[in-house]
């Protein structure tokens, strides 16, 4: 779940290595390797702790410990990230008992390096290993030309909607552009009054930041010695007032994600699309049972029709600061996120429908991904038309945390005369205050 884009070409390029540089000296932040020696190196069997929470995780931990003995994986599930799991992460940083080994997702990957939570695992990565995951999820986990993580997956936008209705409604294809989208739903709330196409989540700011993403916005941009940062381009107003519009005349529905009241919907036919990510496929499948067949998947709708997408999530694992066993570390991440075995082992639930960062794992995460929901349908081909897709100009930020809630926040009052647009102003104001409180120099 959350758990994550194929990339920027330039973002995390020359620009960065100073730009990371200068966040670490000017967050007084240790961002390099952690103290003192290895101890994994040599001396097995090793054994490290790791924090997840993405479904299937203990398999593959299990699987792993049990198809070697130089090192024992110790897995504590947390909460999502945002749920609660990167606080409980942040704290253990703090307080020096963080685990070894730990997932965050790309978003937050920046803030957690500008913090000094992670450490720099490049010389335990070799240019062999990195050779084996997709150029551009590799570049979103490398940071002032420094390595920080290694990439789970990658997490291309999908539209899913239920096949039976939108024919009830007497639409024959899914929709190409935001214009056709608007349309479509207009003629499902028109043939069955209480559906809705799809939900706006008020909770889940990473939604919206998809969509402007995929519109053509561009957030942060790493320069030499700072970062410049502008939340008003033309492509998020754009993003902004369809969306604004898209509630106002409710055509979507309004309810947090992955909540009761939004489960409740998909169960009852009240909503009857999900823009969603790759990983979606898996969820609905694991909420829809009842469901089979009667779902399918699309490409994202874009404003002129021509293939486009944003990332929602995609997970990485990164290494405490303070562990000294990052080698063990880094062998288990390597194994997890490469291996046919690691794969397998993730999706064998059955529930798990992650796309791997590593393109030689495509093939075995498809035949292991089970569900009935979407009949037959080559689900894992439109995945990899998808992550083709992903544009190539959007970096996260350092403060993504500070971001969202913003966002957050102010979504909430979408309904009662707030709009989108004030609330991306406000995040913008939110975001430049904490990077100057963290004496990160800000341009734009």
């Amino acid at each position: 779940m959350p758990s994550s884009s194929l990339s920027r070409r330039r973002t995390y390029g020359s620009g960065l290595v100073a730009a990371a540089t200068a966040l670490c000296l000017a967050t007084l932040s240790a961002c390099g390797s952690g103290d003192d020696t290895d101890t994994s190196a040599g001396k097995g069997p090793v054994t490290i702790t790791f924090w997840g929470w993405a479904k299937g995780t203990q398999e593959v931990v299990d699987t792993f410990n049990a198809s070697q003995q130089d090192v024992r994986v110790n897995f504590q599930e947390i909460p999502s990230g945002n749920a609660g799991g990167y606080a409980k992460i942040s704290n253990a940083v703090k307080a020096g008992n963080a685990p070894d080994v730990f997932n965050v997702e790309y978003p937050q990957l920046p803030d957690f390096v500008s913090r000094g939570a992670v450490q720099d695992i490049g010389e335990h990565v070799s240019d062999g290993l990195k050779s084996k995951y997709l150029p551009q999820a590799m570049r979103m986990t490398t940071l002032g030309g420094t390595t920080w993580a290694l990439p789970l997956d990658v997490a291309p936008q999908t539209f899913y909607y239920r096949k039976d209705v939108f024919e009830r409604a007497k639409i024959t294809a899914s929709p190409k552009t935001w214009d056709e989208f608007r349309a479509d739903a207009e003629k499902i709330k028109k043939a069955v009054p209480d559906a809705r196409i799809a939900t706006f989540f008020p909770d889940d700011p990473s939604t919206f930041e998809a969509m402007a993403w995929q519109a053509g916005a561009q957030w942060f941009k790493a320069e030499t010695e700072s970062w410049k940062v502008g939340f008003q381009d033309q492509a998020t107003n754009r993003t902004a007032a369809y969306w604004q519009k898209m509630i106002d005349d409710d055509l979507v529905q309004v309810a947090p994600s992955f909540s009761q009241q939004w489960t409740a919907s998909l169960q009852k036919n009240q909503t009857v699309g999900y823009l969603g990510a790759s990983w979606g496929a898996g969820v609905l499948g694991s909420t829809l049972p009842d469901q089979s067949g009667k779902w399918a998947a699309a490409p994202m709708p874009t404003f002129d029709g021509a293939p486009a997408s944003g990332m929602l999530g995609g997970t990485t694992f990164a290494v405490s600061k303070d562990s000294k066993k990052a080698e063990a570390a880094v062998k288990f991440a390597e194994w997890a996120t490469t291996t046919e075995d690691g794969i397998t082992a993730r999706i064998s639930t059955g529930t798990s429908s992650a796309y791997p960062a590593a393109p030689a794992l495509v093939p075995i995460a498809k035949g292991a991904f089970k569900s009935t929901l979407f009949g037959d349908q080559d689900l894992y081909g439109m995945f990899q038309d998808g992550a083709k897709s992903i544009r190539a100009d959007w970096a996260w930020g350092p403060v993504m945390g500070t971001t969202n809630n913003s966002l957050k926040d102010s979504f909430a009052k979408v309904h009662d005369g707030s709009d989108i647009m004030t609330a991306v102003r406000g995040a913008e104001t939110a975001t430049k205050k904490e990077l100057d409180n963290r004496g990160i120099k800000v341009t734009g």
